[in-house]
């Protein structure tokens, strides 16, 4: 319960609570409640309103080698191969999965849960790593990542 609240919209405080909205009255103070925004809000507002021309990305350091490029454009579906990853947060603890399909249809599955409390952005991260780890040991040059938050892609 907030204390606040409390104070400013009890209709008839007695004895400290009287006091204390006295003392709060001075200033003027306004009691809002605050409504609670969805990630998936925040992440839809950002595909929406992609960066400007003048946006300039980080020069940042980049320590796996053997990946020589990284682009967003298909030429080629013959050899490509597709992942679908996802991770959940909710009381009983942290799920990840990924699904990696090659264009002739064979799949490689992996599922796992993870050992410590985190985020729903950062089990996606867990996820999408995990599916990257897959697709490194399976000799995967070509792959489409694909995912329901545009932010998280874009990040990654």
């Amino acid at each position: 319960m907030d204390p606040l609240k409390y104070i400013v919209q009890k209709p008839m405080p007695t004895g400290r609570l009287a006091k204390w909205k006295i003392l709060l009255i001075e200033f003027g103070i306004v009691y809002v409640t605050r409504t609670a925004m969805k990630a998936q809000a925040l992440a839809d507002h950002l595909a929406e309103n992609p960066v400007d021309d003048e946006y300039e990305s980080l020069n940042t350091y980049f320590p796996d080698e053997e990946v020589n490029l990284v682009e967003e454009v298909v030429q080629d579906d013959s050899e490509i191969w597709k992942l679908y990853f996802d991770g959940a947060v909710n009381i009983k603890g942290v799920g990840i999965g990924a699904i990696l399909v090659s264009s002739t249809g064979q799949h490689c599955s992996a599922t796992a849960r993870l050992h410590f409390f985190c985020t729903n952005n950062t089990a996606e991260y867990e996820a999408c790593i995990m599916g990257l780890n897959m697709s490194i040991n399976l000799n995967v040059y070509e792959l489409l990542v694909i995912e329901d938050s545009d932010l998280l892609i874009r990040q990654a």
